[in-house]
C-alpha cells in the first residue's frame, strides 16, 4: 500500500484520539472537507494498521475497582514466556502485559477491588503459573498522566 499519512490524516486522528464519539459530519466540517473523505481516509488509516479500532474507557474507581498495581515477573526461562503468557490471558484483572528488558521479564499492570482481591490474583492466579520463579508488586498511588501519542 503506498498511501502516505498527510496533515489531514494527522488533524483527524487528533480530533478522534480526544473524542472518538465526534460524528464525522462534525469532523468534516470542521477541517473543511466532505463526510464521505473522512470515511475513506478512516478506512485506509484501518487498512494500513494506523488505527486498530476504538474503545469506551471505563473509570475502574466508579466501578468499585480501587487498586492499580503494576507486577513485575521473573521467569525461570525466557523460553516459557509464551505459555506463561497464554495463561495469563485467562486472568480478568490483568489489564495489560508487556515483555520487557531489564530486571523483569514480563511487566503486567493489574486492576482490583482492594488489597485483598490484589492478594488473591497475586497468590492464586498469577504466581502458580507454571514458569513464574516470583513478582515483585508496585501500587500506584494515583495516575498523574494517561493520554494518547501526540500527533505532529
Amino acid at each position: 500500500m503506498n498511501y502516505q499519512i498527510d496533515n489531514l490524516d494527522k488533524q483527524l486522528l487528533t480530533l478522534l484520539m480526544q473524542d472518538v464519539l465526534q460524528p464525522y459530519t462534525e469532523i468534516a466540517k470542521e477541517l473543511g472537507v466532505s463526510g464521505g473523505t473522512i470515511h475513506v481516509r478512516m478506512r485506509k488509516l484501518t487498512e494500513m494498521g494506523v488505527v486498530k479500532g476504538s474503545q469506551l474507557i471505563v473509570n475502574p474507581a466508579a466501578l468499585g475497582f480501587d487498586i492499580c498495581a503494576f507486577i513485575g515477573v521473573f521467569l525461570e526461562k525466557g523460553s516459557e514466556y509464551r505459555d506463561a503468557v497464554e495463561q495469563m490471558r485467562q486472568i480478568p484483572e490483568i489489564v495489560e502485559l508487556h515483555y520487557t528488558t531489564g530486571s523483569y521479564s514480563m511487566f503486567a499492570k493489574i486492576i482490583c477491588r482492594d488489597t485483598k482481591h490484589l492478594r488473591e490474583v497475586l497468590n492464586e492466579k498469577l504466581q502458580p503459573i507454571a514458569g513464574v520463579q516470583r513478582t515483585e508488586t508496585f501500587i500506584s498511588l494515583e495516575e498523574s498522566i494517561n493520554r494518547q501519542l501526540t500527533i505532529e
